[in-house]
């Protein structure tokens, strides 16, 4: 199990890193915004996850391979040619930005989970899912903050509803369901929720449709 944690993680940050690195990309920052919004977006959620817990420090601090491996991640993606194809092609650009937000978001949902309910197995419900959400949001909050635009959570097609859908999914699943079964179905059914209302354009109500 530990195992296949560990790989869901990587995989969480290696897509919301991306994310991150993508966006800086379009505001044109150079290298190290890049590397920062990346990072941030990675491992966002899971500080303010921990801080909340009572977890310190964060264990993003206590062990660095995630860091690392967002780093990588916008580094690659800085790279010219990649860059250049990514940047000249809105289609590709937007296709990747949404499947790597939509897959962040799905891991670190149920990763939130996960990690509280390792450190207390008696957590509630509720706060199970609080903290699901607050994984999966946080990072991509301070990244749309420090990017200078409206964060995802409060515009994009259902976007927190995914995850809290995912989040509350997995956190009822887990009484009776192995908790790799919990996981993997609370993720999927955020990616799924994610696409779907992208393609068909699903949104909660606006402000400009009540008027």
């Amino acid at each position: 199990m530990e195992a296949f944690v560990r790989v869901l993680e990587l995989i969480g940050t290696v897509a919301f890193s991306a994310s991150g690195a993508l966006i800086a990309m379009k505001k044109r920052m150079d290298l190290l915004g890049v590397i920062v919004l990346g990072v941030i977006t990675a491992v966002g959620g899971g500080i303010l996850r921990d801080l909340i817990l009572g977890i310190t420090p964060p264990l993003a601090f206590r062990d660095p391979l995630c860091v690392i491996v967002a780093t990588a991640t916008s580094v690659l993606l800085f790279i010219p040619w990649l860059r250049h194809h990514l940047m000249h092609n809105q289609q590709l650009f937007d296709t990747v930005l949404l499947v790597m937000d939509s897959i962040g978001l799905g891991v670190f949902t149920v990763m939130g989970i996960w990690n509280a309910l390792a450190f207390d197995p008696e957590r509630s419900t509720f706060l199970l899912v609080f903290v699901g959400v607050l994984t999966g949001v946080g990072g991509g909050v301070i990244r749309d903050v420090l990017a200078g635009n409206l964060p995802f959570i409060l515009v994009k097609y259902v976007y927190a509803c995914a995850s809290l859908i995912g989040a509350l999914t997995c956190a009822l699943l887990w009484r009776v369901l192995p908790s790799y079964a919990a996981m993997l179905i609370g993720m999927l059914l955020v990616l799924v929720i994610r696409l779907l209302a992208a393609h068909y354009h699903w949104n909660l109500p606006h402000v400009d449709d009540v008027e």
